[in-house]
């Protein structure tokens, strides 16, 4: 995301449900993601989207955890009413768009997004957007051509900041019966559908952020997903639950460890200045893990930590 590091945890909080607002904003969340979507009966929407605006009114431009808002599909007949209700002077970080189906929907939402923003006095493109870029086959199959297809919309593009990928509306749109093999890995369809995300955020040059762990109960499978998502390259991943938070910051956050190795690597080109490789430990470095390094030391440093 333009300006620092992409947020860690997301959280879903239901946009009508101000017991658990309240709650969230207590958290150590980077970003609340307030709902008008799957969380939200359709005869309550009309009181989730006053109570978000009422909340982003509140905190929108106070201290505490980016505000982002899930506004409905943008096949519905719904998000466009979402964004009326939600955007106004006092406007989310972002909207996270669900169920996409073509990176032209992007460029259908990113022009209404550009209309309220004058409406009210917003700087142009203020508001992001983060895609949930798989929860329909047709969403999943188009995001290869994602960073072509953007090149024809190119006021979505500048606005996309993060994607992200969805299982269970993926799983109920295939009739899967399943998502995971007996000892916990993905099945090769859903296997597809996180690294497809991975891959296209990376060639974008945006965020990758990991999709929710539904199991409350499963401490072992969130810590494994988190494992896997830090080692794969993800930078986040999205949270159903406050106490899934923390895990989640502590897994997206350098170690020590870490910061002492890239700091060493650093220095390793330092002293090898104007130099394209360097010698650590006895092993050659390239301009790779020059990179890797830095951008462990950027990530220190956006959480207030010593890089």
């Amino acid at each position: 995301m333009s300006g620092g590091q992409a947020p860690r945890s997301w959280l879903f909080v239901p946009g009508d449900s101000e017991r658990k607002q309240a709650k969230a904003l207590t958290t150590a969340a980077d970003a609340l993601i307030l709902d008008l979507e799957d969380s939200v009966d359709p005869a309550q929407l009309p009181a989730a989207r006053a109570r978000t605006r009422e909340l982003l009114r509140a905190h929108a431009a106070g201290p505490g955890p980016q505000l982002w808002v899930r506004i409905n599909p943008p096949q519905s007949a719904l998000w466009g009413e979402d964004l009326a209700a939600v955007l106004t002077e006092r406007a989310p970080a972002g909207i996270v768009l669900p169920k996409v189906s073509s990176a032209a929907e992007l460029g259908t939402v990113a022009e209404r997004l550009a209309v309220l923003e004058k409406q009210h006095g917003l700087r142009q493109g203020a508001v992001a957007l983060l895609v949930i870029a798989t929860e329909t086959p047709r969403g999943l199959l188009a995001l290869p051509q994602y960073p072509e297809a953007l090149q024809a919309v190119p006021a979505a593009a500048a606005r996309l900041s993060g994607l992200t990928w969805g299982a269970e509306d993926l799983s109920a749109a295939l009739g899967a019966r399943g998502k995971r093999e007996a000892g916990g890995a993905l099945t090769f369809t859903f296997a597809l559908a996180r690294t497809t995300c991975l891959l296209t955020a990376a060639a974008l040059g945006v965020a990758a952020i990991d999709g929710v762990q539904v199991d409350l109960r499963d401490g072992a499978a969130l810590a494994r997903e988190l494992a896997e998502a830090r080692r794969d390259g993800f930078c986040g991943k999205l949270a159903i639950h406050p106490d899934q938070v923390a895990p989640i910051n502590a897994a997206f956050t350098p170690t020590e460890e870490e910061r002492a190795h890239a700091r060493r690597v650093v220095a390793a080109f330092a002293a090898a200045a104007g130099a394209g490789v360097a010698s650590l430990d006895g092993q050659m470095i390239d301009r790779p893990h020059l990179l890797q390094a830095q951008r462990v030391l950027a990530a220190a440093r956006a959480r207030g930590g010593t890089p």
